[in-house]
């Protein structure tokens, strides 16, 4: 009977164990279903607001532009590239860059960060690494051209454009870049208002593992 009994807690922590696993991993590689609220994706993606968090207490770049620049450039997917040219207008070729990841960041923009982090584990596939990136590269403008950490619309300029261009003002006769800029803004502040009614939650839930 206590062999059985045994067996039977070792199956469930097994079955448990396996749920675990598949949580974790379904939380590292969909994106969040509501994408239009922060406090949702937070509550939905466990350990997504820590991350966010240790990034802005790093670098200083506010959790809701983090997340604003996020949606932008991938929607939240983790895999996220550009789509490709087409020959012919419908034969796939090449892609026009190397970006990828959450924060659909290039191959040498990548290596820069992970030069001057030391995090050369760092995946672009991975929200926390993701998130540290964008705070380190807003850190990084800020000290380069002076924008402000809290400044959604400029920040994400030079985010896109690179601190040579955005000196340069490539931006300037880009309307589409302009636009772009203007709904990160707006993102940035709904998601800020968002925040707003929902940190208190999020900073209590901030260090426990287990969904609740």
């Amino acid at each position: 009977m206590l062999k059985q009994d045994k067996g039977r807690l070792l199956a469930w922590g097994g079955a448990v164990l396996a749920v675990i696993v598949l949580i974790l991993a379904s939380c590292a590689t969909t994106p969040p279903e509501n994408r239009e609220n922060v406090c949702a994706i937070f509550k939905e993606k466990r350990g997504w607001y820590h991350a966010a968090m240790q990034s802005f207490e790093k670098w200083g770049v506010p959790v809701h532009v983090q997340m604003a620049i996020i949606h932008q450039e991938s929607r939240f997917e983790p895999k996220a590239r550009p789509p490709r040219n087409k020959f012919l207008g419908f034969i796939p070729t090449t892609r026009p860059s190397s970006a990828y990841g959450y924060a659909q960041a290039m191959d040498a923009t990548w290596e820069w960060y992970q030069d001057k982090t030391g995090n050369h584990g760092a995946d672009r596939d991975d929200f926390a690494d993701a998130v540290d990136f964008i705070g380190w590269y807003g850190r990084t403008s800020h000290r380069r051209l002076g924008i402000s950490k809290w400044d959604a619309y400029n920040q994400y300029l030079a985010y896109h454009e690179g601190h040579g261009g955005y000196k340069r003002k490539s931006y300037a006769k880009k309307k589409w870049l302009l636009g772009a800029a203007r709904k990160v803004e707006r993102n940035a502040a709904r998601y800020s208002r968002q925040l707003a009614t929902c940190k208190k939650e999020l900073e209590r839930r901030r260090y426990w593992f287990w969904p609740f």
